[in-house]
């Protein structure tokens, strides 16, 4: 099992509670950007740079993860391909997507996009909280206890 972030947006208090799970857990973590970013100097901790493009990082998250991986990502396009794949996905603010999940969030992506698109003014995301770092970490904890103990 190893664990892919996709780590352009990814927020640092979730890159620091994923350094931290690496380095007491031994589980591969890989950083997928395509700008620079620090990394502890840890073996399990690695960056993938990929060029500036859209979606790049998410193509390449989505041909290197395997069944059984986990990523770390906001995406939902992203998260609706993994599931298919038979990757399991966290968002950032620690919500695990299912299959269901994504398909409900999908068809409220498409119909606020119809809403902007005939001028209407909708909100954006809230700021990510401490509230939310906790859930990440919690539902991350949960995830790879249940991982190690199949193993």
């Amino acid at each position: 099992m190893a664990i892919w972030v996709d780590a352009d947006a990814c927020p640092r208090s979730v890159k620091e509670i994923l350094f931290r799970a690496s380095a007491r857990t031994k589980t591969t973590v890989t950083f997928v950007a395509n700008s620079q970013i620090r990394i502890p100097a840890l073996k399990e901790i690695r960056f993938v740079q990929v060029p500036k493009g859209f979606d790049v990082a998410d193509q390449e998250i989505l041909n290197r993860s395997n069944p059984g991986d986990l990523v770390i990502t906001g995406d939902i396009s992203l998260a609706a391909g993994l599931l298919k794949s038979g990757v399991s996905v966290i968002s950032p603010r620690g919500e695990q997507f299912s299959t269901e999940t994504v398909g409900q969030k999908l068809n409220i992506r498409d119909f606020l996009d119809t809403m902007r698109s005939s001028g209407e003014h909708t909100r954006g995301s809230r700021p990510m909280s401490k509230v939310d770092s906790q859930k990440f970490g919690n539902s991350l904890d949960q995830y790879l206890a249940k991982s190690m103990k199949s193993r």
